[in-house]
């Protein structure tokens, strides 16, 4: 459910786009923004730090494109939420006892070994700064309407293709584990 919730400022910005446009669609998503932080804060009395980031970043450059009347601001808004967030990852890297990545995925494969956390960190990594720089390249090289169908349906896609990955990645090092593990057992028991 909570996925669903995360995804309705995305599916107001665009459905205000596509009746209004940029301008009343930037305003619509700072305000679902805040309804959201509000709800979060309401229901279980703690934000994310990651929306009330990603909120502070909507209003700071929805409010400069709405002060300013220029798109571009709005247009940088995914890029900079998907470029912290690398950061944030690969930080996660050197700093904590825990990558970001085994944060999230620890409870699924406790008992697996110990799986390569760090790579599978930098797959979020990448990820996030490849989907920042192509989000600039598809608002400076494509039409306004482009770059909100990629912002909203572009963006649900590669997030669906890391989480595959990811989820790829984790079966292929189970299976060789798993085969490490066997393999070490019957050469053991001889």
């Amino acid at each position: 459910m909570q996925s669903l919730i995360d995804f309705v400022p995305v599916i107001v910005f665009f459905v205000v786009y596509r009746l209004y446009g940029i301008y009343p669609a930037t305003a619509a998503i700072i305000v679902a923004m805040a309804a959201q932080i509000a709800y979060q804060w309401i229901r279980h009395r703690k934000v994310s730090k990651m929306l009330l980031f990603s909120g502070a970043v909507v209003a700071v450059l929805g409010g400069i494109t709405l002060a300013v009347q220029d798109p571009t601001f709005i247009k940088w808004k995914p890029t900079v939420v998907s470029w912290v967030t690398a950061v944030a990852f690969l930080g996660s890297q050197f700093i904590g006892a825990k990558t970001l990545t085994e944060r999230m995925f620890a409870q699924a494969l406790e008992g697996e070994g110990t799986p390569p956390w760090r790579w599978f960190n930098l797959l979020w990594v990448a990820s996030f700064a490849a989907l920042g720089a192509v989000n600039l390249y598809v608002a400076y090289r494509f039409e306004e309407a482009t770059w909100v169908n990629f912002k909203v349906f572009g963006t649900m896609g590669w997030m669906v293709l890391t989480i595959a990955l990811q989820i790829a990645w984790i079966f292929l090092w189970q299976k060789i584990t798993a085969r490490a593990t066997a393999s070490s057992d019957a050469s053991g028991g001889s």
